[in-house]
């Protein structure tokens, strides 16, 4: 599925802002990269993995994938110092969309961004991202993406119902090399002025903007209230019981209600 010479290709001037790594599987592309980024790996390493072992999402949930089933990969980046933005997850979602429109790829759905890390299609997950911090880099971060380009035959009945996949015919080279220099546009925005200059397009995008929502944890009963949207650091603006919070992902999810 995927090729280092055709991925060249198609990153064209941008491949030397790389440093790809392809590989046929692996634990974990976010635990892999996270040990290389200790050990000094420059900013703008990736690793690309076809299979994933013990793959994993936010709030240590299994993410499932397969050789030509699903798109799994790790992007190394490091901020300036000092520099270090909040609003990452939502920017990477906001990169991941934007790639999509521009190689053509779910043209004929509806595709939407969840609060704080998830890719809609139709309402249903596409992508997933997890961001996690390099210890003793203050400044640096690994974001690991995974996309369905079909759903994994292993694929779990309660995951697959509220799962989705791209189902059509793309160039995997063409798509990650898109999703690569999206991310890298957007997170020069995002370390040089703020996720406040990334804020209405993410909004544009929203799937519960002004949306009736449930919040789950693990360590509080539901709460009910309406989406107002996100502020300029990318928390979520809940309001509830006639007063707006500030939420912070943390463990928290999100769900739509009647």
């Amino acid at each position: 599925m995927l090729d280092f010479a055709a991925l060249h290709r198609a990153l064209g001037e941008a491949a030397c802002r790389f440093d790809i790594d392809l590989i046929e599987v692996c634990d974990s592309t976010n635990a892999l990269l996270l040990a290389r980024a200790e050990a000094g790996a420059p900013s703008g390493s990736v690793i690309v993995a076809e299979r994933q072992t013990a793959g994993r999402g936010r709030r240590n949930r299994p993410w499932f994938s397969a050789p030509g089933e699903s798109l799994t990969f790790s992007l190394l980046w490091r901020f300036a110092p000092g520099r270090f933005p909040a609003g990452l997850s939502l920017a990477a979602g906001l990169a991941v969309i934007e790639a999509l429109a521009k190689v053509g790829a779910g043209k004929t759905a509806r595709l939407a961004l969840k609060w704080p890390n998830d890719v809609l299609k139709d309402g249903k997950k596409l992508a997933g991202i997890l961001v996690e911090l390099v210890p003793g880099a203050p400044q640096a971060a690994v974001i690991g993406i995974g996309l369905n380009l079909r759903l994994p035959v292993a694929l779990p009945g309660e995951v697959r119902a509220m799962s989705a996949a791209l189902d059509e015919s793309v160039d995997a080279n063409a798509l990650l090399a898109a999703l690569l220099v999206e991310l890298a546009a957007t997170l020069e925005i995002l370390g040089a002025q703020g996720f406040a200059a990334l804020r209405e397009a993410w909004r544009t995008h929203h799937a519960y903007e002004e949306a009736p929502i449930c919040l789950l944890s693990d360590m509080a009963p539901p709460r009910e209230g309406i989406c107002r949207g996100i502020d300029v650091d990318g928390a979520l603006l809940f309001e509830t019981e006639g007063r707006i919070e500030r939420v912070l992902s943390g463990e928290v999810s999100l769900r739509s209600r009647p």
